[in-house]
């Protein structure tokens, strides 16, 4: 898995690899506002991080949340037309055909046959190593915290009290078991999950990421809209914008 994620085969061009729009310096997410596809096109969302994926409770990938299971959400950029540009038959046979592939494949799963459905699970594991342990805040819950600056721990009591921050970025992921409307703007250009269930209710809900490597994950929003995460708080202080499908969260004091 972790070869073919670097591996720029797996684009019609040889020129995109997975890693090219989830950058491990920057927390396996893209600088960028909008990537860079294999004949140049931009994608239409944000590139999200992948820390943690493997712990979101829903269980459902991509902001529209469209994919069900990691072993569907990374075949879908390799399918894009924009993105990597292949069909799954071309992308079997273009890995089938290195040798080193083949010895790879024989390695794990007992035989060189190479199939999307083997990549995809390949891909699917190596996406799920990759995690974050040992920041600071997971070194400071069993001591209370006491490793903290005087300026992160009043940023910390207002993460969890009056900021009401945790009631969408809860659990030590920092994600919730929902989507949210977050009141970006009204209407939506973009539809988010609505565009997928086709539910006017559903308008405006994107799945919330994990604030995992926050720090190296910007810009922020499925958008991109956000250079900052001081623009991110300010937005969240004085930029709701009100829609009927705004979160609950949201509107409360």
């Amino acid at each position: 898995g972790r070869v073919l994620f670097y591996d720029k085969r797996l684009s019609a061009n040889n020129s995109i690899s997975c890693s090219s729009c989830h950058q491990q310096e920057h927390g396996f997410s893209d600088p960028r506002q909008f990537s860079v596809g294999f004949e140049g096109g931009l994608t239409g969302r944000n590139s999200m991080g992948l820390t943690n994926a493997k712990y979101y409770p829903r269980g459902h990938f991509f902001w529209d949340e469209r994919a069900a299971t990691l072993e569907d959400q990374v075949l879908g950029p390799i399918q894009n037309e924009v993105e990597m540009g292949l069909t799954l038959p071309e992308l079997a046979t273009k890995v089938g055909a290195e040798q080193f592939y083949q010895e790879l494949f024989t390695e794990t799963f007992g035989d060189a046959t190479v199939t999307s459905d083997r990549i995809s699970r390949s891909l699917a594991q190596f996406v799920r190593s990759i995690v974050s342990t040992n920041s600071k805040y997971d070194q400071g819950i069993p001591v209370n915290f006491t490793n903290f600056t005087p300026q992160e721990n009043r940023g910390r009591q207002i993460f969890n009290g009056v900021g009401n921050c945790n009631a969408c970025h809860g659990t030590d992921n920092f994600v919730p078991n929902n989507v949210f409307n977050n009141g970006l703007e009204n209407p939506y250009t973009d539809p988010g999950v609505g565009g997928i269930t086709g539910n006017p209710a559903d308008d405006g809900k994107f799945k919330v990421p994990s604030l995992r490597n926050i720090e190296f994950t910007a810009p922020y929003m499925h958008d991109g809209r956000f250079a900052s995460l001081e623009q991110v708080v300010e937005f969240y202080n004085s930029g709701v914008v009100d829609h009927p499908n705004l979160a609950p969260q949201l509107r409360l004091p």
